[in-house]
């Protein structure tokens, strides 16, 4: 008699133990297309716990579950059991993974940032940015493509492609680019995606969001007069060094389309994925009559404005000289 309630208390126990006993943390179990039950359990392992892996996988041998078909990334809580887990497995619903990105200036930083969430590599989403053909079906060019990648939060499944990502994005600036917006472009005399590009460079020439607008309408102010830009983060960007502290001549000189102290207007397209925020600053930019700007020699972030050349250069004189007081080359 005791020998039976001993079994059956110690078979109950072993039930808790596989059955009921939960995952000890959360965790992302990440499926490919092909994949057998034994690297499902690894993919368990890996972001969860071994054991808790070992349970699943015993689960899903002892159902029959063929998983060379499934793909994508499942969402495990804290406390979920074995057996919830087999089961979202077999056929529950793939979970969105969060993509958050900010100060994200070239392509390839952007896929490098892509690619270390999703399945897509980073190869074949550049390879993706730089077809002329798949952009062209955005109204974009592989130059400006990137104008509509607007730093935020958002979601996607794990496997989303690189042709459906840029379906999204497409999707998402079609929604922002409201007839109002449009109507404030065409009034400048500029497309949206001229528009994103001014707002790239004026995030590169400042972090101070209330000076973005006074710096936009300057950019404006030489567009509009015929002036070339000569803006110091497009030189940045042609020369691929961000770093970059004081610009030289020969700097200045650098063989380059993007390089606005030698090719006239706007560069081919943005220098950074600008913020939507940065592009209604563009689009709502104050009136004003200044055509030049330089870092105030205090440091602080922040511009002095000219509207005529020896002002600049007074403003210009102070800054450099306190370059040289501080030893920055």
């Amino acid at each position: 008699m005791w020998g039976i309630v001993a079994v059956i208390a110690i078979a109950a126990l072993v039930a808790a133990l596989f059955l009921i006993t939960g995952a000890p943390c959360d965790g992302m179990i990440k499926v490919r297309k092909g994949a057998t039950i034994g690297v499902v359990e690894d993919s368990i392992a890996a972001t969860i716990d071994v054991s808790f892996a070992a349970r699943v996988a015993t689960l899903l041998s002892l159902t029959g579950s063929d998983m060379s078909k499934r793909q994508g990334a499942f969402r495990v809580n804290k406390g979920d059991s074995p057996f919830k887990v087999m089961r979202l497995l077999r056929g529950g619903a793939e979970s969105g993974v969060k993509f958050t990105f900010n100060n994200v200036r070239t392509k390839e930083e952007f896929a490098q940032r892509f690619a270390s969430k999703f399945m897509a590599s980073q190869d074949s989403l550049l390879a993706a940015l730089n077809d002329s053909a798949l952009c062209a079906r955005f109204d974009r060019t592989p130059a400006t493509i990137v104008g509509f990648f607007y730093p935020d939060s958002y979601e996607f499944y794990w496997d989303i492609t690189p042709e459906q990502l840029l379906e999204k994005f497409a999707g998402y600036a079609q929604k922002f680019w409201t007839a109002e917006r449009k109507a404030k472009a065409n009034a400048l005399g500029m497309s949206p995606e001229e528009v994103e590009t001014i707002a790239s460079i004026v995030e590169e020439e400042t972090n101070k969001s209330d000076e973005r607008g006074k710096v936009a309408r300057l950019y404006l102010n030489r567009v509009k007069t015929g002036m070339p830009l000569q803006a110091d983060p497009t030189v940045k960007f042609a020369i691929g060094d961000f770093s970059i502290k004081r610009l030289t001549i020969n700097m200045t000189r650098f063989q380059s389309p993007y390089n606005t102290y030698i090719a006239q207007g706007l560069p081919p397209g943005p220098i950074r994925l600008p913020e939507k925020k940065t592009i209604d600053a563009v689009l709502n930019a104050p009136a004003h009559d200044y055509l030049y700007m330089c870092a105030k020699e205090d440091f602080s972030g922040y511009h002095n404005f000219a509207a005529d050349y020896p002002t600049h250069m007074a403003n210009a004189q102070r800054y450099q000289a306190e370059l040289n007081k501080r030893g920055i080359k």
